[in-house]
């Protein structure tokens, strides 16, 4: 089979599978970002959904629940074959098969990063249980190499929202609160991840230039991101239908194009982040606070100043405060130097 190949990708209209063992090398890949079939007769999902199909391309083919198990070794077994030592993989996933893929993931040498929950907007209705209005997002690496993690790609450590709320930490937590996307009138896929949802993935675990690959583009909206980011891009869908249509789409997509829409982060620069205490260090951070506290600065301040003299953040200067038992009288009223002697 001759693959597509158009701006910063390749595309093979054939199974993941065979594909995967015919055309990716070895190690190659830094990043799979992916969204297999659900094995709920997801061809019927407009049941479910309340969906008008007219505009949903045709042909969408699903994994019998009895097979989904032996499909999913299968296939992860490629995944793990052709990332690259330090490599990342996303997984989305609903619950009903969750455990054939986590077992599949078992079966490799593969580690898991985060099993982060992503919240979407109206799950689907249902009037004897709780309604079901997230997916699973596994997140694991290659060990071997250096893994791609842009800590600040989208805030800063040191930005804060009007709560005093680190933004930094908040973008990270493991529960993702991203609605999905409606497309009234648009040809689209029976199901496709959003593109703030991709976007945030590649921005933490990629970088421009690199291979992200998808094993079912579906609807391509991984490729589609992955280009707008100026990444470069390969997957497989089996679909003649929707292969057909979305390469077509692809073909008019101007590499780089969502650049411009990035938040711009302030990066923190600091000297120190991540580095290991010495006891000299620690012993001029306790003079520091000895010397600040007496004054009479407050909590928030002292900690800020020794952030700046030390060149770190302000939950490592927190930690080495009470790894040297100042910590509660940061909190407290100001202390006399009698404290230290």
């Amino acid at each position: 089979m001759t693959p597509v190949s158009l701006k910063n990708g390749a595309f093979y209209n054939c199974d993941c599978i065979t594909g995967a063992r015919e055309y990716i090398p070895d190690n190659s890949v830094d990043l799979i970002i992916t969204d297999p079939p659900y094995g709920i007769n997801g061809d019927k999902l407009h049941k479910h959904y309340n969906r008008n199909e007219e505009f949903v391309v045709g042909g969408y083919v699903e994994i019998p629940q009895n097979e989904y198990a032996d499909f999913s070794i299968l296939w992860i077994t490629e995944a793990e074959r052709v990332l690259r030592p330090g490599g990342s993989l996303y997984i989305v996933s609903g619950y009903t098969n969750l455990i054939d893929i986590l077992n599949a993931l078992r079966n490799t040498r593969l580690n898991e990063i985060n099993h982060i929950i992503w919240k979407y907007n109206f799950g689907v209705f249902t009037r004897q249980k709780y309604v079901s209005s997230h997916y699973h997002i596994l997140f694991y690496e290659k060990p071997g190499g250096t893994r791609t993690f842009n800590l600040e790609s989208r805030y800063g450590l040191d930005e804060r929202n009007g709560e005093n709320r680190s933004l930094n930490n908040y973008d990270r937590e493991d529960v993702w609160v991203i609605n999905r996307e409606y497309k009234p009138g648009q040809v689209k896929n029976k199901n496709e991840l959003p593109t703030k949802l991709l976007i945030k993935m590649m921005q933490y675990s990629s970088n421009e230039g690199d291979l992200i690959c998808d094993f079912f583009l579906g609807g391509f909206s991984t490729a589609k991101v992955a280009i707008g980011l100026n990444r470069r891009v390969t997957g497989f869908e089996i679909s003649c239908g929707m292969f057909e249509t979305k390469t077509r789409e692809i073909a008019a997509i101007i590499p780089g194009n969502l650049i411009p829409g990035l938040r711009n982060p302030t990066v923190s620069t600091l000297e120190n982040p991540g580095k290991a205490w010495t006891d000299d260090e620690l012993q001029r951070l306790k003079m520091g606070f000895m010397r600040l506290n007496v004054i009479g600065m407050t909590k928030k301040d002292i900690i800020a100043e020794l952030g700046a003299e030390h060149g770190r953040g302000r939950f490592a200067i927190l930690n080495a405060l009470k790894k040297i038992n100042c910590y509660n009288d940061v909190k407290s009223s100001p202390v006399t130097l009698d404290k230290f002697s």
